[in-house]
């Protein structure tokens, strides 16, 4: 069936604009997206034909590759670019400053709810530093390094180098494991022993260093790991 012959209510564009977003679904929101279907079919049932390849699932849509996602019927380069956008914006909104500007980072689970916006549904590592003072309120927070699918470098120095820029106090290490299991490896525990040597020598503490993965988290402060 062709959009035009569905009902109002029905379309997504004009179920948006009477009735807001929040009453869409995520079929109906990706395709506005989308924009229009193919001889194949319509936009709706090209929407979930690509949720469908993601398991339902829009961390692994927002996760998968660029080539998979045009691979599907209906997704060129427009469209992937449009959805690709969108998951990005949603993610930088999310890691706005707001209140946590305001409200030390006490717990790890704080870490973890701010930082999971951001490292949710990757298919490669992340490596991020958050910078605090004294009272553990964030003065800032960055990434440092990009790597694949098990492994990332991070420069020590620039690490180092950054806190004392922005003459933070402590630090907290933050880095995702796209397998899903949070607990540490070898490489984690170096790369973290690294840094703490490193941090010791201009007294700036490592608070702690969280491993984040979709669904649970790994603190090295509290040696446990957390199902969120």
């Amino acid at each position: 069936m062709r959009i035009k012959e569905l009902c109002a209510d029905e379309r997504p564009r004009e179920k948006m604009l009477s009735k807001g977003p929040g009453a869409m679904s995520d079929a109906e929101l990706l395709a506005i997206l989308i924009g229009s279907g193919t001889r194949n079919g319509n936009v709706l049932e090209v929407a979930n034909r690509l949720l469908s390849a993601a398991g339902g699932r829009l961390s692994r849509l927002a996760g998968m590759d660029s080539l998979e996602v045009m691979a599907m019927d209906g997704i060129g380069p427009g469209r992937y670019a449009s959805i690709a956008s969108a998951f990005e914006l949603g993610k930088r909104c999310c890691m706005e400053d707001r209140g946590l500007v305001k409200t030390p980072l006490s717990d790890p689970a704080m870490v973890y709810r701010l930082m999971l916006p951001r490292l949710k549904g990757l298919d490669h590592e992340e490596f991020w530093v958050l910078f605090l003072t004294r009272a553990n309120y964030l003065i800032h927070k960055e990434m440092f390094s990009l790597g694949g699918l098990s492994s990332t470098v991070v420069d020590t120095r620039l690490v180092v180098r950054k806190a004392l820029e922005k003459r933070a106090c402590g630090i907290i290490l933050v880095h995702n494991h796209p397998s899903g299991n949070p607990t540490p490896g070898k490489e984690d525990l170096e790369r973290t022993a690294a840094i703490k040597k490193a941090a010791d020598t201009f007294d700036i503490s490592i608070l702690d260093h969280i491993v984040v993965c979709d669904d649970s988290f790994y603190s090295f402060a509290d040696d446990r790991l957390y199902i969120a």
